[in-house]
């Protein structure tokens, strides 16, 4: 029992300083960063095949939504393709408020807000999202996105 406790123990010393922010990478994040800056420029010409650059091209990509669960990126481009039929119904896309935690080397959290301008109404809401770094950088391997009433 002593012995599973000082193990327990252990770990959260050694997991503490970067759940406190400690061994972030200013690279990472500006990586990181870039991905999302790319999908914003996208969304905003009405390409949302290159929005989705931004998940990892595999049948593993998971998005949630007030749907449900959608497993694979060819599932996710399709429900963007169907909500978002034309450059009207996409509007202009803004991401603010992101806070970017750095899990490991190769996996980031991402928290923020999302919003759209359209002619006759803003929706927005907040997302999660999950990045996995990869040789061709980092990609989506979670989006938890909800919508928010009254934006």
């Amino acid at each position: 029992m002593k012995q599973a406790w000082l193990i327990e123990a252990l770990m959260l010393v050694i997991a503490a300083p970067r759940a406190l922010g400690g061994g972030q990478s200013p690279a990472a994040k500006a990586e990181i960063r870039a991905v999302l800056d790319a999908q914003v420029k996208a969304w905003n010409r009405g390409d949302i095949t290159g929005f989705m650059e931004g998940y990892w091209k595999s049948e593993k990509t998971e998005f949630v939504g007030s749907s449900g669960v959608l497993r694979g990126w060819q599932a996710v481009l399709g429900r963007y393709r169907k909500t978002y039929p034309d450059r009207r119904a996409m509007g202009a896309l803004t991401f603010s408020e992101l806070e970017i935690t750095e899990l490991s080397p190769a996996a980031a959290l991402v928290l923020g807000r999302w919003r759209l301008e359209r002619e006759h109404d803003h929706p927005g809401g907040v997302f999660t999202l999950v990045l996995r770094k990869f040789p061709e950088g980092w990609r989506i391997i979670l989006d938890h996105t909800s919508v928010m009433g009254g934006q």
